[in-house]
């Protein structure tokens, strides 16, 4: 535990590990807390593609919790960091919300519904058939299908909820294309996280609720492994990975009571 204490930062999950919808998780409070008090980096890292930076600081102010924007990183913004470095002042057709959309505008690119260079979905409550039949058309014309991220569902404070690659599988099966998930475990995604974070690779501690995208993202990116019981993944899962976390705690307020 000293070793984990040690750590100049910390990589850490939002959904199922902050929060579930607009509830705040037991402990979060202390544990940013503990960040704060002894001048450690860190990052909120979030899959979910939906909020800007502004947004999510202001979600947490409403939820009792002070942090500034330069405290966020998405997978939108991943997303439209990749597109940049793929293709400068290219244009796309976008299924998501503002978190994504605006993160592309900022990226040079401009929206487009007949002949775009990429058709970019991420976490939306517009979802809708309209929107899918349009995508299908255009990945069949040549553009290139992006997802955010690569997750299933999401926990909600209603319970489990659709993701990205739910939403984007319809596409998938219908073009018979496979998507490009920039997310998280997507090793770009973390490459990203450790160069806002400021610390070298052996100094930060990614903290997730899932398996399947967070810790596999640590140890693919050679990053200590923290995952908490507060989402998705449960004890009884982490026996069908053939990989294991570093640590397990019940939730983020656990790591400092130790």
């Amino acid at each position: 535990m000293k070793s984990l204490k040690d750590k100049k930062g910390f990589i850490c999950d939002m959904d199922g590990v902050i929060y579930h919808g607009n509830k705040l998780l037991d402990g979060v409070k202390e544990f940013v807390d503990w960040l704060t008090e002894n001048g450690k980096s860190y990052l909120f890292l979030t899959n979910s593609s939906e909020r800007s930076p502004r947004e999510l600081s202001q979600k947490l102010e409403r939820l009792g919790l002070s942090v500034a924007e330069d405290h966020f990183y998405t997978s939108a913004m991943a997303t439209a960091s990749f597109l940049r470095s793929q293709n400068p002042n290219g244009s796309a057709y976008v299924i998501g919300e503002a978190g994504l959309i605006n993160a592309i505008y900022g990226a040079g690119f401009s929206m487009n519904d007949v002949d775009p260079d990429y058709v970019v979905v991420g976490e939306t409550s517009s979802y809708s058939y309209n929107k899918i039949e349009k995508a299908i058309r255009l990945v069949l014309k040549g553009a290139k299908l992006i997802g955010t991220n690569p997750d299933v569902t999401g926990p909600t404070e209603k319970g489990i909820a659709p993701a990205t690659k739910a939403l984007i599988a319809p596409i998938e099966l219908a073009t018979e294309k496979h998507a490009y998930f920039i997310g998280k475990p997507n090793p770009l995604m973390m490459r990203h996280a450790i160069k806002h974070l400021g610390v070298l690779r052996e100094d930060a501690a990614i903290i997730g609720d899932r398996m399947d995208t967070d810790i596999i993202a640590g140890i693919e990116s050679e990053i200590d492994t923290i995952l908490v019981l507060s989402g998705i993944s449960t004890r009884e899962s982490v026996e069908d990975f053939p990989f294991r976390p570093d640590y397990i705690f019940n939730n983020v307020g656990d790591i400092v009571k130790q």
